[in-house]
């Protein structure tokens, strides 16, 4: 990096709301881009503007949390942004009583298999307790995420950046998996996307259609309150099991 722009960010960088301000023009630029190739999913809004982020502060040498000390406004706001999302799910409440059965069992089967499979592929590929524990709470959206990694003993901050990257794959990469297995019912998918990629899946089920965006929501919020009460009393008997 030039001296002369080394120093002006050292300086920039003393102010905790150049993070806040970075993640705006990042997301917003990545938003345009999303909208110029028409909303492709591998132009994600999400995955464009964190890989910015991530180069720039690789390339300028500064820590994650003198950026999150920013940030952490935007954090903040994950929580009243999914109690929103309960608007557009009123509108859906006559077909939602009528699937309440399967959505049940699937939220049930969907939660668990998240977690334990990522905990079971993370054990063949030699990852330390602690990282498996990081990983289970991975598809639920990040605050109860990281609540739920710090009291069953996992690291929050490893898990915020697990639960991004899950949130991205799903998002990039569920429109491939409901063509390759034929589902077409935007509730279905919104449900899916929802219970496995929380706020980021979501966010782009609701670019494909408001029924979709609202059973993504109901999904995100349920399997975020299934996995908070299980997770802590499963996760015991399955790290034993695992040795």
């Amino acid at each position: 990096m030039n001296p002369r722009l080394g120093e002006i960010w050292v300086y920039l960088s003393a102010s905790p709301l150049l993070g806040l301000t970075l993640t705006l023009i990042a997301y917003q630029g990545a938003v345009r881009i999303n909208g110029h190739c028409k909303g492709h999913p591998l132009a994600n809004p999400v995955l464009l503007a964190v890989s910015v982020l991530v180069f720039l502060l690789w390339a300028t040498g500064t820590p994650y949390q003198t950026y999150f000390d920013g940030a952490q406004f935007v954090h903040f706001l994950l929580g009243p942004a999914t109690v929103a999302l309960a608007i557009p799910l009123y509108a859906q409440l006559p077909r939602l009583k009528r699937m309440a059965g399967p959505l049940l069992l699937a939220l049930i089967a969907g939660s668990l298999t998240a977690a334990v499979s990522a905990v079971l592929v993370g054990k063949l590929l030699g990852a330390s307790a602690a990282t498996l524990l990081s990983l289970a709470p991975k598809s639920v959206t990040t605050p109860i995420a990281m609540g739920i990694a710090e009291r069953i003993g996992g690291l929050p901050s490893l898990t915020a950046v697990l639960v991004i990257l899950t949130g991205i794959v799903g998002a990039v990469g569920a429109r491939y998996v409901y063509l390759l297995l034929r589902i077409d019912d935007h509730a279905v998918r919104g449900f899916a996307i929802g219970v496995a990629s929380h706020g980021i899946g979501t966010a782009r089920a609701f670019q494909v259609s408001e029924q979709a965006g609202a059973f993504a929501a109901l999904a995100m919020g349920l399997n975020g309150l299934l996995t908070a009460v299980l997770l802590p009393m499963l996760m015991p008997a399955l790290m034993r099991w695992l040795g």
